[in-house]
């Protein structure tokens, strides 16, 4: 039985597929569906869990090298907003494009983990080093 780190199964396993320069999507409450990639719902009442506390989960035992987000995200929410998750990306180089733009990126990622963020673009592609 695991007693430490992630507990999810599905996410363990998920996880354990993402090779080097493959991605994973963590997406927030209102991303779309998207047929074809695997999806994990993890979402339980408005913010619970966010993005950030699945990207804190997975840091340990994942390692990326550059991440993806919407430019929007910088327009719809308040600095601090955008400070936190600057800081929790520290290190991981991270590229701001168009919302359309990264959308264009999901299909190829290896899955989704879908949170219960509502935080607006707060939506993640993280390419795995």
């Amino acid at each position: 039985m695991l007693v430490q780190g992630i507990l999810n199964p599905q996410i363990n396993s998920l996880l354990s597929r993402v090779r080097h320069t493959n991605t994973l999507v963590l997406a927030d409450r209102g991303f779309p569906f998207w047929p074809g990639i695997e999806i994990i719902d993890i979402s339980l009442t408005d913010d619970i869990p966010r993005v950030l506390d699945v990207l804190a989960a997975i840091r340990a035992n994942f390692s990326m090298g550059a991440a993806f987000m919407a430019e929007e995200f910088r327009s719809a929410n308040p600095r601090p907003v955008g400070e936190t998750f600057a800081q929790a990306l520290t290190g991981i180089p991270t590229t701001f494009e168009p919302h359309c733009q990264f959308k264009l990126r999901v299909p190829s990622a290896v899955g989704l983990i879908r949170t219960a963020d509502t935080t607006p673009y707060s939506n993640l592609i993280l390419e795995s080093a």
